[in-house]
């Protein structure tokens, strides 16, 4: 295993989660101090989602084309520019809606490939393992964008400031560690396209789409909801760091669990228990000293539901159809993110509990997918033996 290459992988995986935890619930914050809705606000957490969309269909080019160094530096630097120039963003709508658009795009492409280059690494007895690890970088960073939110104030440009260094060491470190080598890229070698992984893995994009709801939706309207339901600021972004960190701490101990059970059955078992716990989320606002672990155990599920969908993407598809399985994960993990913001800004509008009840139905939803796929599945081995 090249450990070079993971290592610089997991570090910048790491510097994109830290941006998204970070300027998500910054820019939500910003604009309800400011008087905004929750639709637009909505709406504009959903724009580094449509930029997330659009790389899915860049990828394919960029592989073509471009050596890896080349496509990260180029991706990262347009994260970079992307944060850099937040704070002078918010007196125009459109200036930070194309700022947003950027991030997503860069974030996007580097998501794509990175969840693909690592599959390639692992070995299968270890893939569980090191696709946890590569989860928890992601998370574990991304927790600290709402703590340090939550220390610094939402209207502090330190925050911004420390993203922007944070992009720039990875810039550095992408130069050390990323070969200026070109993917190997066989246009004839793919089974399916972006839109036919569906096809072939139906419940694997519900759990994509799931967790891409729920990350958006938790990072942009969570704190919202906490405030309108009576806490305080400092509290609902710290409501928010407390479910990431509930994801961060238990992949490592999920992954490990994945190479030693039945892989589906333990994600079927994950979407179960954030389905109940959306269900039961508008009673545990009630009762604080239940909320607080439960919601540690909910980031912990919802995470694990999609480091084990790419647990098992890994496990089943090789080589270009890798590649084109993350490629369709970064499009359906776009469309979640767009989805989530707007539904749920919508439903909170219409009913005071209209965010959990979303996450409910989202968990319910790939629970369905998840059990009749998995069952078929089991079916065909079974008349396999």
């Amino acid at each position: 295993m090249n450990m070079r290459l993971l290592a610089g992988l997991l570090f910048a995986v790491s510097v994109v989660g830290f941006s998204l935890g970070a300027s998500l619930p910054l820019v939500s914050l910003r604009l309800h101090e400011a008087g905004a809705g929750t639709l637009e606000i909505g709406i504009i957490s959903a724009i580094p989602a449509a930029g997330m969309m659009l790389s899915a269909f860049m990828v394919d080019a960029c592989c073509r084309h471009l050596t890896r160094r080349v496509i990260y530096l180029l991706s990262f630097s347009l994260c970079t520019l992307s944060i850099a120039l937040l704070e002078w963003a918010f007196d125009s709508m459109l200036w930070l809606a194309l700022l947003r658009l950027g991030l997503g795009i860069g974030m996007g492409i580097a998501i794509i490939l990175g969840e693909s280059w690592v599959n390639e690494l692992c070995p299968e007895h270890n893939r569980g393992k090191i696709m946890a690890l590569y989860a928890t970088s992601f998370t574990g960073f991304q927790v600290l964008g709402p703590a340090l939110l939550a220390l610094l104030g939402a209207n502090s440009p330190w925050l911004t400031g420390v993203v922007t260094f944070c992009y720039g060491l990875a810039l550095l470190c992408i130069l050390f560690t990323v070969p200026n080598d070109h993917v190997e890229h066989e246009e004839d070698a793919k089974s399916f396209g972006l839109a036919g992984f569906f096809r072939v893995a139906p419940a694997l994009c519900v759990a994509v789409l799931f967790f891409s709801f729920f990350d958006a939706v938790v990072l942009s309207l969570l704190p919202v909801y906490a405030t309108s339901h009576g806490f305080a600021v400092g509290v609902a972004a710290l409501m928010v760091t407390v479910v990431f960190a509930g994801d961060m701490l238990f992949q490592l101990p999920l992954g490990w669990l994945a190479d030693r059970v039945e892989r589906t059955g333990l994600h079927l078992v994950c979407g179960l228990v954030a389905m109940m716990i959306g269900i039961a989320l508008p009673w545990l606002l009630q009762m604080t000293w239940l909320l607080w672990p439960l919601l540690v155990v909910l980031g912990a599920v919802a995470g694990g539901i999609y480091t084990l969908a790419l647990v098992l993407i890994g496990q089943r598809f090789k080589g270009q159809d890798l590649v084109t399985a993350n490629a369709s994960v970064g499009l359906l993990w776009g469309v979640g993110s767009l989805v989530g913001p707007l539904v749920s800004g919508a439903a909170m509008d219409v009913a005071p509990h209209g965010l959990p009840m979303a996450l409910a139905l989202m968990a319910g939803l790939f629970v369905c997918f998840a059990r009749q796929a998995y069952r078929r599945a089991g079916k065909l081995q079974a008349v396999a033996d």
